[in-house]
């Protein structure tokens, strides 16, 4: 895209734009984020190509990687194209990395639409699972499709024709869409020429056909194939000659000016409205669209070439998870599992429990309920007096958020920091902001131009013991959300613990983001963006130290991401003194493992299989010490500078060793699910040597199921 290219809003515009950071320039000793983005995303894929994964899982990993690529468009390529617009960094630079997101991206989307369309699909229908699309409608199908046309979708079309009385619609972002070419003359007696169609939101993007229209048992059709099948409808004696699907992908970050704001929710609300219609940065479109059609979206939409994506498909993979959802075949599917409760878990007092041990929980191989219960239990307990959490993501339906709610309702004191920022999941917190304040719970939303990621709750509990009453509290830490849905899905830990300095350290942290004031220092706690930076940095430059004495050196990490250039270095570093350094990174990896002379002594491989690998695990050798810190904070610069995050140390020796064993060796170990990287940040499945061990399958069949597991 040139850098002449519009500006849709110049006020909202100017202060995107003075946001924005210049892209760093290309460094021989880190790979570039974008493309270690796409890179994931071809792992993804591979899962999907995977014959040995469940067809409708198989079918699932594919939808994910449609999400994943409009969240590149949306955020990482919406920046760099605001970076180009505004001159800031090189340009040229700036192009160069565009082009190649493109050359791949459109890559990694010719793959996707190759494997639906010749593998998946036609698979899915030797089970009797059928698309009915388009073309093939036998007179059944055509006469179901017509009155669901008429009775549902009909009434909420509004074709809208291009001429000088009708300009071009404004497109909300990601939606589907038609153009549609014609011929002849309307009612005026005007030449008709394009109209297009916008398909309402209100309704779902795939439809179950019954099975005695469909002839089939679990049959499925597009709402794009029955707006097409009979669009010439909305053009009564006109004739069609052609309609398409398109789809386009805006600029959806938000932006709030950190001095100007006054009032936060406010402000955010305001940019959510907007948030449908930011600047353009993608055009799919249907494979046969005529390219004077493309031209002309292409032009309405200011954009390029290279920015138009010719699908053979739909133009939105992410509708089949829909399709996932209305297939009720398990054996398509991966078997289900029973998350286990430890066994000092299932005791009545929970509150007992966690005082006599620190209790730890690794999900989703054991249930998330005791976390649940926790909060619930206390809202319902008279002896608690106060509860206090930090949300980032939680859901629309949210037993815990409730369970505040109660609480609060009962008159217990309770205070929440909620984030709003939390990327696409604005609106649901602003809701769940809203109720929690009309139960009179205290509502803060942590500290502006700092995301509150960090995740926390705890309870204060008034309790008798030996003649004497005085508060406690109880703590619950952990690397992920407190969200029920995705606990199933997300591969977290979590600590409950009443340990006097943590919950002190908690009491803190909770301090600095409800009121003003200096910071206090932490007992045992990290905290970004003030310690916990520093403590990586001494971490791996002890293990350098000792690596340099001649002692044992070794250290391990299991993060989502890597991108930090002094945490790389001084990793880098670390390889040169001698440490042993093993990287578990699940997604965009930065640094260069394997380089003669800068990082030979560093393995980087990523796990992709059933669950979303999540935890953050830090491990030191530290002279046989074990220091091993669980953390919400990834090692990129905006966990480490500009968000609120913990990094809690995991003390109790048999606890360390599961987290050791369980974050890290056991990943060390795969050899089914594993990718190993290179130096130029390629990556090749790991080479099966003799058993197969799956880090994923060997969690479940350990933690899993109805009988006890370790504490």
């Amino acid at each position: 895209m040139s850098a002449a290219r519009k500006v849709t809003d110049p006020s909202r515009s100017k202060g995107k734009l003075a946001r924005t950071r210049a892209k760093p320039r290309p460094d021989a000793r880190l790979l570039d984020r974008e493309l270690g983005i796409l890179a994931f995303n071809e792992r993804v894929l591979a899962q999907a190509e995977d014959e040995s994964v469940p067809l409708l899982e198989r079918l699932r990993f594919l939808t994910i990687v449609s999400s994943n690529l409009d969240e590149l468009f949306e955020i990482r390529v919406a920046e760099l194209e605001e970076l180009l617009l505004a001159g800031r960094g090189d340009g040229a630079a700036l192009r160069r990395s565009l082009a190649a997101i493109h050359e791949r991206a459109r890559r990694l989307v010719a793959r996707q639409y190759e494997l639906l369309g010749r593998t998946i699909l036609p698979q899915l229908a030797a089970h009797g699972v059928a698309v009915h699309g388009g073309s093939g409608w036998n007179d059944p199908l055509r006469q179901w499709a017509w009155k669901v046309f008429e009775a549902e979708i009909e009434p909420l079309l509004t074709p809208i024709a291009l001429d000088p009385a009708h300009p071009f619609p404004r497109i909300l972002n990601k939606s589907l869409n038609f153009v549609v070419e014609l011929q002849g003359h309307d009612a005026f007696g005007r030449k008709a020429g394009i109209a297009i169609v916008q398909a309402p939101r209100a309704l779902p993007r795939m439809l179950r056909v019954p099975p005695e229209v469909g002839g089939t048992p679990h049959g499925v059709m597009p709402l794009a194939s029955i707006v097409e099948g009979f669009v010439d409808r909305l053009f009564p004696g006109l004739v069609v000659r052609s309609a398409h699907q398109f789809r386009l992908t805006r600029n959806s970050d938000l932006f709030v000016d950190d001095e100007e704001v006054t009032d936060l929710r406010a402000a955010l609300q305001g940019e959510l409205v907007q948030r449908q219609y930011g600047d353009e940065v993608r055009l799919e479109v249907s494979a046969g669209t005529p390219n004077v059609l493309v031209a002309r979206l292409l032009r309405e939409f200011d954009l390029e070439e290279q920015d138009c994506y010719r699908v053979d498909g739909p133009v939105n993979l992410v509708r089949f998870q829909q399709m996932i959802d209305l297939v009720d075949l398990p054996q398509l599917k991966y078997p289900p599992f029973e998350p286990s409760v430890p066994a000092v878990l299932r005791e009545k007092d929970l509150f007992g429990a966690i005082r006599k041990r620190d209790i730890l929980v690794h999900h989703p191989y054991e249930s998330f309920a005791p976390v649940m219960e926790f909060l619930v239990s206390a809202a319902r307990d008279p002896r608690v007096v106060a509860i206090k959490q930090t949300v980032y993501r939680t859901g629309a339906d949210s037993a815990l958020m409730q369970a505040l709610i109660d609480a609060a309702h009962a008159g217990k004191e309770v205070t929440v920091v909620v984030e709003l920022m939390a990327r696409f999941d604005e609106q649901t917190n602003i809701d769940w902001a809203a109720k929690l304040e009309q139960a009179g719970a205290h509502v803060v939303y942590g500290v502006v131009g700092h995301k509150t990621h960090a995740k926390m709750a705890m309870v204060l509990r008034r309790e008798t013991a030996k003649g004497a009453t005085a508060l406690r509290r109880y703590v619950h830490l952990g690397t992920g959300n407190y969200h029920p849905g995705t606990a199933r899905l997300y591969e977290d830990f979590g600590l409950f613990t009443s340990n006097e300095d943590i919950c002190a350290d908690v009491h803190e942290v909770f301090r600095r983001l409800t009121g003003p004031g200096q910071r206090g220092a932490l007992r045992l706690l990290v905290q970004a963006p003030f310690s916990l930076h520093e403590m990586l940095l001494a971490s791996i430059r002890r293990e350098a130290a000792n690596a340099r004495a001649g002692k044992k050196a070794y250290l391990a990490a299991k993060i989502n991401a890597l991108l930090e250039p002094s945490v790389i270095d001084a990793l880098y570093e670390a390889s040169a003194a001698g440490v042993k350094v093993d990287l578990i990174v699940r997604g965009v990896c930065a640094l260069r493992p394997g380089v003669p002379k800068l990082s030979e002594n560093i393995a980087v491989r990523s796990i992709v299989g059933r669950f979303l690998e999540h935890s953050r695990v830090f491990y030191f050798y530290n002279g046989g010490k074990k220091d091993v810190w669980l953390s919400s904070a990834d090692w990129m610069d905006r966990n480490l500078f500009r968000r609120v995050e913990i990094a809690f140390p995991v003390r109790e020796r048999k606890l360390r060793e599961r987290v050791i064993e369980e974050g890290i060796e056991v990943h060390l170990r795969d050899n089914v699910d594993a990718w190993i990287m290179d130096g130029d940040g390629r990556y090749r499945r790991r080479r099966r040597r003799g058993k197969a061990v799956a880090a994923q399958a060997t969690l479940l069949a350990r933690l899993a199921g109805a009988g006890s597991s370790p504490a």
